[in-house]
């Protein structure tokens, strides 16, 4: 149990904690939300270790290994698979140990051990959540110093998962990651056996994952049973309650004064009017209810132009003359599109977002577009970019000299930025400050389409609804790239699909989205366990095939799918037959987490194979 008690934290003087309190249990899965800057990792750094309150106390119980993803993201030689199994100190230690050891008796403990805490299935279990956080098998063996910092942030997510901590702590977990990212790891969360502690301005990720969200506000921890949707609605009814009660004292004060300023000196009513200023004083103040919400920020609306604002016919793009990345792309993009651009990392969604933008020449075909237009392109590693010594204010002007400093105050100030955050340092700002400063500089010029490519890093769950108002307003078009699905769903009025080497229309909505990527990972998931369990038919040459009646073949899907469900709910009750065992509860964790993650994988693939029986025996039975 993780136990907060009238916690006080001062940063430099300033107090981010005052008299917290808040309690998580075992199992529970808890999202930490609040606006930025209030204190939240600040808070994991306290669960950490790494500072101390001022007041108060907090106390893990229990024996609770506590995780955090580190600081310092790998970046060395070794393979990443290595790299995520490393991140298990027992198993690396008992497997160094095991190279030196000559006591035999210590060579069984350590032989027992490592098969308790299952260590021949670990490097099969680090690949699995490499390739759900987006690494190709090929990828997998590469060293970590290769790959850019975001990449290498994933690396050490991965290592984070792998080791299981009974407290997971996640401070914004899907920055780095694209949506089909997101998504393996919202299902992994849901499924995960031990306490999660989630940091996240994702709603659609806190609504499906948490079960509980404490909010850090006013320098406390308010707790709120449910998911965020549940968070939202209670508190906005708590503060309606609070601000009409707030209301009925202000009229009971009103009337009491008048009282007492009507009869205080006279004779009759003297006593009356003491004992009313001696409950006006008793009278407890109930606050006043104040909303902190990020400043909104609005697009300037571009000149009207006619339709398409572009139109490619056949375009090719890549890097590399007789190379091309992308081909065959045959799109147009008018005024009024709301567009949400889907595809795994590595499909090439920058590619086309680049060629877009006018960074990136076609390596072949023709792009139509009218000479005055305009593209503001935003892409969240431009701010590594920034001059950390200029001013928001000082960046305007060397993007237009030309224009006035009034223009471009007025500019910032849609932004949020005031005369005095126009004047300091960029290197003093916050994230979310940062990528409002981009917004305003990729906006300057009122473009007729806005690129966005993950715009929501660093912004507040008020900054994103903020963002969505904005691009619902805007005049322009909009083609969005986002890992956030609540973004995706409100801004996107249609999908494409950035896929084999190509850009195409998708039908469906995020949801149809969703099931695709699922239903493409069980389906690899299966074949991995299939040329597994039979290595030799992954080396011998596949004989063709007779040809086979349809009724046949379904026969045979239906029995083959028949006999895999018996297999499988024999190895259920197996594992259920251990579970139920008291005894499992009183070892290793570790051992108990593995039994448990195989239970919800046999899960899984019972409900796979009974969804392709059924399938196969309505097949059979029509024909």
């Amino acid at each position: 149990m993780l136990q907060i008690a009238d916690l006080t934290l001062r940063i430099a003087g300033r107090p981010l904690l005052e008299g917290a309190s808040a309690t998580v249990s075992r199992g529970e899965r808890v999202g930490l939300i609040g606006p930025n800057g209030a204190g939240k990792t600040t808070l994991f750094r306290l669960i950490g270790g790494e500072i101390q309150p001022d007041q108060g106390s907090l106390a893990i119980t229990g024996g609770w290994r506590v995780g955090r993803v580190r600081q310092d993201a790998p970046s060395g030689p070794e393979p990443l698979v290595e790299v995520v199994l490393a991140a298990d100190e027992e198993r690396s230690r008992l497997l160094r140990e095991l190279e030196h050891t000559k006591d035999g008796y210590r060579l069984a403990e350590i032989h027992e051990r490592l098969l308790a805490i299952g260590s021949d299935a670990a490097p099969a279990r680090a690949a699995r959540i490499l390739a759900g956080l987006g690494f190709s098998t090929e990828q997998q063996g590469r060293p970590a110093s290769e790959l850019s910092g975001g990449w290498r942030m994933r690396v050490a997510l991965a290592g984070l998962l792998f080791a299981m901590p009974d407290l997971l702590l996640l401070d914004e977990p899907t920055n780095h990651l694209d949506l089909e990212a997101t998504l393996w790891l919202e299902g992994f969360l849901k499924s995960y056996p031990g306490t999660i502690l989630l940091i996240s301005h994702d709603r659609t990720l806190l609504n499906n994952v948490c079960q509980k969200i404490v909010h850090l506000e006013e320098r406390k921890l308010v707790a709120y049973n449910g998911n965020y949707d549940t968070f939202e609605r209670t508190r906005r009814e708590r503060l309606e309650r609070q601000a009409a009660m707030a209301e009925r004292q202000a009229a009971q004060r009103r009337h009491i004064q008048s009282f007492i300023d009507r009869f205080r000196y006279k004779a009759s009513k003297a006593r009356q009017a003491q004992s009313r200023i001696k409950a006006l004083a008793r009278m407890e103040p109930i606050a006043s209810v104040v909303e902190q919400r990020t400043t909104a920020f609005t697009f300037p609306s571009p000149e009207e132009l006619s339709p398409p604002l572009l139109a490619l016919d056949r375009v090719e793009a890549g890097y590399e003359p007789g190379k091309p990345v992308l081909r065959k792309l045959t799109l147009r993009l008018d005024p009024d599109d709301r567009i949400g651009l889907l595809g795994a990392n590595g499909n090439g969604k920058s590619t086309f977002m680049k060629l877009i933008a006018g960074r990136l020449a076609p390596l072949g075909g023709q792009i139509v577009k009218p000479g005055r237009m305009k593209v503001g392109y935003f892409a969240q590693d431009q701010t590594e970019e920034l001059d950390l010594e200029a001013t928001p204010l000082i960046l305007m002007e060397r993007a237009d000299p030309k224009g006035q400093q009034g223009k471009h105050r007025s500019h910032l100030a849609r932004f949020g930025f005031d005369v005095i955050k126009a004047d300091t340092k960029v290197g003093r700002l916050s994230g979310g400050e940062k990528a409002r400063l981009l917004f305003a500089l990729c906006t300057r010029e009122a473009p007729h389409i806005l690129l966005l490519d993950e715009p929501t890093n660093h912004l507040d769950i008020d900054a994103r609804e903020a963002l969505i108002h904005a691009l619902n307003e805007y005049q322009g078009a909009v083609l969005l790239v986002s890992h956030d699905p609540h973004l995706l769903e409100l801004v996107s009025e249609r999908l494409w699909l950035v896929a084999d080497g190509t850009v195409q229309p998708f039908d469906g909505d995020l949801d149809d989205y969703r099931k695709r990527v699922m239903e493409e990972r069980r389906e690899e998931k299966q074949a991995r366990r299939e040329r597994n369990a039979n290595p030799a038919a992954q080396r011998e040459p596949k004989r063709p095939a007779p040809p086979r009646q349809p009724g046949n073949e379904l026969r045979r899907q239906v029995a083959a799918a028949e006999e895999r469900l018996a297999k499988l709910n024999a190895a259920k009750e197996i594992l259920e037959r251990r579970l139920a065992d008291p005894q499992v509860y009183k070892g290793p964790k570790l051992a108990l987490a593995e039994l448990q993650v195989k239970l919800a994988d046999i899960a899984s693939a019972i409900a796979a194979t009974e969804e392709q029986w059924l399938t196969a025996q309505s097949a059979l039975e029509g024909a």
